[in-house]
């Protein structure tokens, strides 16, 4: 007679540790980004059809800072200061894009050369300041990735789909908007037309009040496009497929298949 053998289940696989949510990647430019990013470059030149007129020096009284705010408050900070270099570089290859039908690498080493390219981080700062940057978090001193993925998966949601608000607009395009244009602007036409800093600081108060009716306007155009058209504000942190794909998803996603990978070895064991 023949003993009936049972063959030993075989030892339960050690489950894998979970792995750590990859860090959001960059944001791609699509085909309706790059859309969007030409159309704010069309309005920053056709914002300098009026022209403009110079109260001191060379440096005009334009309209075209309006579009800059409206590029980083709408776009965000990427995207507007991408809409604001393809509109440079157009202006450097020859077209007279410029308030007063200006254009040319001239520009570029002119008392207005700070200007414009303070236009550039202006945009990238009003878009930072009302929509945030996603993905810039690090990682603190003393926490452990697993830890921190898990308690900034929530925030890095909010900050990739933060939509603007009245007093974040009114301080993006009041920091972004005047501020680090006037940061970029002053030293360089101080020292392209050979005058005290103090004192192209001081002519440069007469911008003000207009520059002031410009965020104004740049606010009031963000929020009523805001209540009215909402998804042109969509992805002004990162692509709508890359808002998805969060670290929250990835690490749920991860213990499923942990769960059941430590499943399938108990179940053999019983057969």
């Amino acid at each position: 007679m023949i003993d009936d053998v049972t063959t030993p289940a075989p030892p339960p696989r050690a489950s894998r540790a979970p792995r750590p949510p990859r860090a959001p990647r960059p944001a791609r430019i699509d085909a309706t980004d790059v859309a969007r990013i030409a159309v704010f470059a069309a309005i920053v030149a056709v914002l300098g059809l009026p022209g403009g007129f110079a109260v001191f020096g060379s440096v005009p009284i334009t309209a075209q800072t309006l579009g800059v705010m409206l590029a980083g408050a709408i776009l965000g900070a990427w995207r507007g200061a991408l809409s604001l270099l393809v509109f440079l570089a157009l202006v450097a290859l020859g077209l007279p894009l410029l308030a007063g039908g200006h254009g040319g690498l001239g520009v570029f080493v002119g008392p207005t050369a700070g200007y414009l390219v303070g236009w550039v981080a202006g945009a990238f700062v009003v878009g930072l300041i009302v929509h945030g940057l996603s993905g810039s978090g690090r990682l603190r001193s003393g926490e452990s990735v697993g830890a921190s993925s898990a308690s900034s998966a929530s925030s890095t949601i909010r900050n990739s789909r933060r939509t603007p608000t009245a007093f974040r607009t009114v301080v993006g395009v009041l920091v972004g908007g005047i501020l680090v244009i006037y940061a970029f602007g002053i030293p360089v036409q101080a020292a392209v037309l050979r005058l005290a800093l103090d004192q192209v600081a001081l002519q440069s108060l007469v911008f003000v009040p207009g520059d002031l009716v410009k965020a104004a306007i740049a606010v009031a155009i963000v929020l009523t496009l805001l209540r009215a058209y909402p998804s042109a504000f969509r992805a002004a942190g990162r692509p709508r497929r890359e808002q998805e794909r969060t670290p929250a998803r990835n690490q749920e996603r991860t213990q499923e298949r942990t769960q059941d990978s430590s499943q399938k070895p108990e179940q053999q064991g019983r057969a």
